[in-house]
């Protein structure tokens, strides 16, 4: 079976589909009923029952009233005390109707069958008096009759005896009328006993009594004449079989009024409880009937109102998980059926939650609410299956002034902006999220939220209404239930004055704390607050285990170092130097001006310089995310220091809300800073030009240090490792050329730190590598420790090793290398005297000890064999100005000629001795203790 709208299935009566009905027409008025001047609805028995649902309290009351009539028992006095608006006038009117008989009991709707039940076939006629307190005044008579015959009653039981028995029954009080003091019981008695069968029905009684003040006399009587008239009043009405009394006292403080009304309900109950039957005449579960009755001339078929009650309750039990337990059993099913077209939802809100307004007059109040409701639909071509808390079209300006009118001051910005409207948050979701606009996800949800909160008081310990409830109220069958379950997470987090707490949602005229966090958000200093945190969140992404020789995080120009450093540095942009492949001019222009200056000195060292840059779209997410950050920790430390008052339950919540907010920065930031922007120069008509390549990097890397370096690797933007054959090329380019055989290895060094259009090496280490690699053999280039003139110190070409590097050493090209080691190459020994060698000592030709000259040129002798010497110690004192060139040298002339000998121990101590006559101040000291421990000096010290 199709979802029906309720529109094709039920009809409104005509006056609420007109909308010609008048809210005081659902105030049954009892005396305008008794005048005959009431509307048609109330003064004409056969419509008034055919719209009134006989509820069980009400039909209990008719028997009993019918069998008091007929003199077959019943009750001789009944209270009917309810809340406010809850039915008892309606009740009267009733009892009115069925006594009067103006209309034959065969003709009122539902009577037959209670009087069968009764017992009762033949009903007696009855006079009935209505004696209403409103209307009634303790100092001005009501007039009766005309003429000579004219009657003034001042008091409630003249009133009582002229509407019983005319100008016969007021003179049996006329006395005590007109002295304002009660008639004896035994009058009251005769009075009622000549009038019955009778019923008397005394309406809105603490309203006139109140009035009375104790102590003063009015033409109505006192304070106590009048409670001992009722005293004597329900003490006769025991005593006549077929008469009864039917008065209603308030349950609200508010129907009871100040303090005269209070006592006045006092003392009323007081005798009243001597033989009154209370009766309760609505219930909650039967206000369904009453309120479909009065505003529906038809709720449909049988058979389609079951058929879309059961698609309700399938799509229910189906999505067990997500609606409230009660939805789950056949019971809800019948609820469903007897509300139709209203869902039950709706009922439950209002008799729950707004029948504790004091203005919400319960049945009336729903009965005044709903027609406004259903007017409004009905225009509007509502298609809805049935009318739900989220088919209340709360943007309908008599709907909205309907709905605050019960409610405090203060909700009408609070519907306009966060539930319903044009211009509300929930209408700009819809209309942006076609997921959420198509069936209206988020204005339903807090058309539905506002039902079930809007009466919420502080007193309360659990407000609002949980996720199940909601989705009860907005979801119809057939719709996917997480889009309404995604919309109030869109809710929560944007609206101002939705509270969200252990999964109960609710509206407040107090922002919430998301309204608070905005309001401080707003506030924050960008300079002084969020710079300096989106500073601190950066850096922490990069940590401090790095190839880099320092990662500078929003730092100006003067306070990045101009040195040769231990790595490459990691320069990172703030926010305003964002990076768009658009537009990359923000990013280029802050990025050179830290690559070409340092403050208002030029920089040297511009090869050293690598740029990271946040990406341009993202940058206002990251700002937002920060000031979000900042204004939840604002709100957390204020509460830690006594400064805001929360429950317990908000406070965790903007704890959580800190920490969700913490979160989402970190993500934010790793979003935002992804773009590597490396400088490089290229020679144009011979002068070096610059230009930006920008590469992205992951921003879900696991680690973006480590990310960021394999991509400088993968670039070649940043060289760990360097052939020797790249070195020479490097060297032939740009040094060696034109009769140059010889460069300063340290220049080359420090040339490719200062150059952009020079390879950028990770370190020296790197270059001291390539050099190394490339001493291993004679293919790319020699190197020598420094030059004396035309000779080289320390040479090495070809199976040899760099010894330090300083400002002598020295790179020298491969073929003037190969042609100096030839120049210098050690001439071949002198062939020994005697030519040949002996293979074995005493042979043939072993020219044995060899002998030297005598002295005195005589004849020669055997000299004796000198002593084999074992041990050498040298001592040298050094320029120190030159002691790097000049240790170098001892090293190569000296130690490598023991080093280079198998078995030969060699040890070497270095001797410093310095004086100064004024002293070495703190920090020379302090560096050279450090540099010393580090060095592993055996000892070190300083004297006085």
């Amino acid at each position: 079976m199709s979802l029906k709208p309720w529109r094709e299935i039920a009809r409104p009566h005509k006056d609420v589909l007109e909308g010609t009905f008048k809210q005081s027409e659902f105030a049954a008025d009892i005396s305008q009923v008794a005048s005959g001047t009431a509307t048609e609805e109330y003064q004409d028995a056969e419509k008034f029952f055919s719209r009134t649902f006989i509820t069980e309290g009400m039909r209990l009351l008719l028997m009993s009233v019918a069998q008091r009539l007929a003199g077959q028992g019943g009750d001789p006095v009944i209270q009917l005390q309810t809340a406010f608006g809850g039915g008892k006038t309606h009740t009267m009117l009733a009892v009115l109707h069925l006594a009067s008989r103006q209309v034959s009991t065969d003709k009122l709707e539902g009577i037959p069958p209670l009087l069968d039940e009764a017992g009762i076939h033949d009903l007696p006629s009855a006079k009935v008096a209505v004696i209403d307190g409103i209307k009634l005044s303790p100092s001005q008579p009501q007039q009766h009759g005309s003429g000579k015959e004219k009657v003034a009653a001042n008091t409630l039981w003249g009133e009582l005896a002229w509407q019983l028995l005319g100008d016969e029954g007021y003179a049996m009080v006329a006395q005590s009328d007109a002295d304002g003091t009660s008639p004896g019981k035994e009058v009251v008695r005769q009075l009622v006993e000549k009038a019955a069968p009778c019923v008397i029905l005394i309406d809105e009684l603490v309203a006139f009594i109140r009035q009375l003040e104790v102590g003063k006399q009015f033409k109505a009587g006192t304070f106590d004449s009048n409670i001992s008239f009722i005293q004597a009043l329900t003490e006769a009405m025991k005593a006549v079989p077929n008469a009864i009394l039917l008065a209603s006292l308030p349950e609200s403080e508010l129907e009871v009024g100040g303090t005269m009304g209070q006592r006045a309900l006092e003392s009323l109950e007081k005798y009243f409880a001597r033989v009154e039957s209370v009766w309760k005449p609505v219930a909650s579960t039967e206000a369904f009937e009453i309120v479909r009755r009065r505003l529906f001339e038809s709720a449909g078929e049988r058979a389609e109102v079951e058929g879309i009650s059961r698609q309700f309750s399938d799509f229910y039990r189906t999505n067990s998980d997500k609606f409230p337990l009660e939805t789950q059993s056949n019971v809800y099913f019948e609820r469903l059926c007897q509300s139709y077209p209203i869902h039950p939802e709706v009922f439950d809100r209002l008799y729950e939650d707004w029948s504790t307004l004091d203005k919400f007059q319960r049945t009336r109040g729903v009965l005044q609410y709903m027609a406004i409701v259903i007017h409004r639909l009905w225009n509007s071509d509502n298609k809805d299956a049935l009318i739900m808390p989220g088919s209340i079209a709360l943007d309908d300006s008599n709907v909205r002034n309907k709905s605050i009118h019960y409610l405090p001051q203060g909700w009408e910005p609070v519907l306009e902006k966060e539930v319903d409207g044009p211009r509300s948050e929930p209408a700009n979701i819809d209309g942006h999220d076609t997921r959420f606009g198509s069936v209206q996800a988020a204005r339903r949800a807090m058309r539905t939220i506002f039902l079930g909160s809007a009466p919420s008081n502080a007193e309360q310990g659990v407000k609002g209404l949980n996720q199940e409830h909601i989705l009860l109220g907005c979801a119809q069958p057939g719709q996917t239930l997480g889009v309404f379950e995604d919309v109030l997470k869109r809710l929560r987090d944007r609206l101002h004055y939705l509270y969200s707490e252990q999964d109960r949602y609710y509206l407040d005229t107090r922002p919430n704390l998301r309204r608070e966090m905005e309001s401080r958000k707003h506030n924050i200093n960008e300079f002084q607050e969020l710079h300096p945190l989106l500073k601190e969140r950066v850096g922490n992404v990069f940590g401090r285990n790095h190839s880099f020789g320092g990662v500078h995080v929003f730092t100006p120009s003067v306070d990045v170092p101009d040195d040769y450093g231990s790595g490459p540095r990691l320069v990172v942009l703030p926010p305003n130097a964002a990076y768009s492949r658009g537009d990359a001019r923000q990013a280029y222009e802050a990025a050179e001006g830290i690559l070409r200056n340092r403050g208002d000195q030029p920089r040297q060292k511009q090869n050293r310089l690598i740029f990271f840059a946040p990406e341009y779209d993202v940058v206002s997410r990251l700002k937002d995310a920060g000031r979000t950050y900042l204004a939840w920790k604002s709100i957390v430390s204020d509460v830690a220091d006594g400064k805001l008052d929360l429950t317990v339950s908000l406070s965790k919540q903007a704890k959580r809300n800190m920490d969700t907010a913490e979160q989402s920065l970190h993500q934010i930031v790793r979003e935002t800073y992804k773009w590597i922007i490396c400088p490089v120069e290229d020679f144009v008509r011979g002068k070096p030009k610059l230009t930006w390549e920008a590469v992205s990097v992951s921003p879900t890397a696991q680690n973006l240090v480590t990310e960021i370096e394999n991509t400088l690797r993968e670039e070649e933007w940043l060289i760990y490792e360097w052939s020797p054959i790249h070195l020479r090329n490097t060297l032939q380019q740009w040094y060696l050329k034109d009769d140059v055989t010889e460069v300063g290895a340290l220049k080359v060094w420090q040339d490719s730190c200062h150059y952009l259009y020079l390879p950028r090496l990770v370190n020296d280490q790197v270059f001291q590598n390539a050099i190394t690699s490339g001493l291993d053999s004679e293919d790319y280039f020699g190197f020598a420790s420094g030059k004396d003139d035309d000779r080289y110190l320390g040479f090495v070409f070809g199976r040899g090793s760099m010894s330090i590097l300083d400002d002598s050493s020295l790179l020298i090209e491969r073929e003037a290398a190969a042609a100096y080691r030839e120049r210098t190459k050690p001439a071949p020994p002198p062939a020994p005297v005697g030519g040949g060698t002996s293979p074995s000592p005493g042979g043939v030709n072993d020219p044995g000890p060899e002998i030297g000259p005598t002295p005195g040129g005589g004849g020669g002798t055997i000299p004796t064999p000198a002593k084999n010497k074992k041990q050498f110690y040298g001592s040298i004192e050094l320029d120190p100005v030159k002691a790097k060139m000049d240790f170098a040298n001892i090293v190569d002339e000296v130690l490598e000629q023991f080093t280079s000998k198998l078995g030969v121990e060699v040890s070497i101590s270095v001797e410093i001795q310095a004086k100064s006559n004024e002293g070495f101040d703190e920090a020379v000291i302090r560096t050279i203790s450090e540099n010393c421990n580090v060095l592993k000096f055996s000892h070190s010290e300083f004297e006085e």
